[in-house]
C-alpha cells in the first residue's frame, strides 16, 4: 500500500494519506521491534468529529507511540441512515489497511505478533466499529486470530442508552450547518412518530452489542477496557457508561474507569489532557503485563 503525501487542512490529517471515503492511514517506515508498545493505533472518530479535532488525538499518540502505524475511521451523521451494505463498503479500506499492516496471522509469519490499541469515540465510533467486527468475522471466521495479540479497548463518552433526546442531541452537535440541522432534526421528528421505540432500537443493539468480549476478534474476555466519561455528559449519562462497565465486569470482562467531573461529550482530553493520557498509557501497561504473566505461565 503506498503512502502519498498529505497536507494538513480541512479535508486531510498531517501524515496521513485518504485510503477511502472518511477512511485515513498513517504507515510507519520501520516497524515497531519495541514488544511493550503498540504497534498499530485504530481510531473510530464521534459522529460529526472534524478532522482538526481528531488530530489532537493523532498527534499525541504520534509524539507517545511514534513506530506506530494509526489507522482513522471518520463517523457522518449519514450513517445512522445509509444501508449496512454501503457502510460495510466504505470500511473496506480499513480491513485492506489491516492486512497491509500484518494484524492477521496469514499474512506474514516472518512479521512480530500485532499490538493494537483501539479508541473509540462515542456512539458514533462504536457503530463503525462494531460493523467492522462484524464483517472481519464474516470474512475471516475462525481463521483470522491464531497467536496471542496484545491489545486494549478505549471507550470514550460511550455507550449511552440511546433515548429519542440524546440522538436528537446528538445530531445537533454532529451538524453544523443551520439550515441542514433543521432538516434533519425535522426528519428526525417525523421517524419517530412513524417508527416509534423502533427509531431507539439501533443504539440499544449497539450498547448490547459492545458487551461482546470479541466486538472485534482480536479480542476476549482478557483485553484491557477503559471507559472515559464525565458526569457533565450531556448526550451520554454518566449512569448509563457506569451501568455498562459494571455489567461488563460481571460478565468477566477486565472493564475499567475513568469518571471525569467537568467535561462535556468527548471534552475529556481537553479538560484534562494529563489525567486522560496517563489513563491511556496506564491501560495500555496492563496488557502488557498481562502478557508477560501469559507467556511466563505458559513457560
Amino acid at each position: 500500500m503506498s503512502r502519498k503525501p498529505a497536507l494538513a487542512g480541512a479535508h486531510s490529517l498531517e501524515g496521513f494519506s485518504a485510503i477511502g471515503t472518511g477512511i485515513y492511514l498513517r504507515r510507519t517506515r520501520e516497524q515497531c521491534q519495541d514488544t511493550t508498545l503498540p504497534n498499530v493505533i485504530l481510531i473510530f472518530g464521534w459522529m460529526g468529529a472534524q478532522l482538526k479535532h481528531l488530530q489532537n488525538y493523532t498527534h499525541v499518540y504520534t509524539k507517545l507511540y511514534p513506530n506506530a502505524s494509526q489507522i482513522v475511521v471518520r463517523c457522518d451523521p449519514e450513517v445512522f441512515w445509509t444501508t449496512t451494505g454501503t457502510r460495510q463498503k466504505r470500511l473496506m479500506p480499513v480491513i485492506d489497511a489491516l492486512e497491509a499492516l500484518h494484524c492477521f496471522s496469514f499474512s506474514s509469519s516472518a512479521q512480530l505478533p500485532p499490538r493494537i490499541l483501539t479508541h473509540v469515540f462515542s456512539n458514533g465510533g462504536s457503530m463503525q466499529m462494531t460493523l467492522l467486527g462484524h464483517m472481519l468475522q464474516k470474512k475471516y471466521g475462525s481463521k483470522l486470530i491464531e497467536r496471542s495479540i496484545t491489545s486494549t479497548l478505549i471507550l470514550d463518552s460511550c455507550p449511552g442508552i440511546g433515548d429519542l433526546q440524546s440522538i436528537k442531541h446528538a445530531f445537533s452537535a454532529a451538524i453544523r450547518n443551520p439550515i441542514l440541522k433543521i432538516v434533519v432534526l425535522t426528519t428526525i421528528y417525523f421517524i419517530a412518530l412513524i417508527l416509534g421505540k423502533r427509531m431507539t432500537t439501533v443504539i440499544e443493539n449497539l450498547r448490547v452489542e459492545m458487551w461482546n468480549p470479541s466486538v472485534l476478534p482480536w479480542m476476549d474476555l482478557h483485553t484491557s477496557r477503559l471507559y472515559l466519561f464525565s458526569r457533565k455528559d450531556k448526550l451520554v449519562p454518566w449512569q448509563d457508561v457506569t451501568q455498562h462497565v459494571e455489567t461488563a465486569k460481571e460478565r468477566g470482562i477486565d472493564a475499567r474507569y475513568e469518571l471525569f467531573e467537568e467535561s462535556e461529550h468527548v471534552a475529556h482530553m481537553r479538560v484534562e489532557p494529563e489525567r486522560y493520557w496517563a489513563s491511556v498509557q496506564n491501560i495500555w501497561a496492563a496488557a502488557i503485563s498481562k502478557e508477560k504473566v501469559e507467556v511466563s505461565d505458559a513457560a
